[in-house]
């Protein structure tokens, strides 16, 4: 974690140390920008943190002119202000990545939602398929955000 990461961490929450929410998520405060996904990939538990900090450097590699924002103790990524094409958050035995436009996705993530348009992606200790991920940030970055 930065220096401006832990700053901000420490003076978002107003404690050394995030709290861990249900499942082990990391509770951050909203806030737009690196510093607060940094918190948040940092406070994520064990084997996860990995996995946090590969998503996010994946997504940074692949989409130039990234926006990032932590909404609801989950980073949101995007191209546009305002809208998101993707998000994450902490599960207590799995990773659960959000394409807001999944269904347009090829081949499709492979879990199914409730809402129209999402799919979701789980992943769990010791599985995660970086060029398969890595081909979806591209595809869903081009595709209109979800307005959040």
């Amino acid at each position: 974690m930065t220096k401006v990461a832990k700053k901000f961490a420490v003076k978002r929450t107003g404690a050394k140390k995030p709290t861990l929410l249900s499942g082990g998520n990391p509770q951050i405060a909203q806030a737009h920008g690196d510093a607060p996904v940094q918190a948040y990939i940092a406070a994520m538990p064990g084997w996860k943190r990995e996995i946090g900090e590969r998503l996010d450097a994946l997504v940074v590699r692949t989409v130039p002119r990234l926006q990032k924002a932590v909404k609801w103790n989950s980073p949101f990524y995007g191209v546009e202000e305002g809208s998101w094409f993707l998000s994450f958050h902490c599960f207590a035995k799995y990773v659960k990545v959000t394409f807001f436009r999944g269904t347009s996705l090829r081949p499709l993530p492979t879990g199914e939602s409730k809402q129209k348009e999402v799919r979701y992606l789980d992943i769990h200790e010791g599985q995660f398929d970086e060029k398969q991920f890595a081909d979806w940030v591209k595809q869903a970055s081009r595709l209109p955000g979800e307005r959040m």
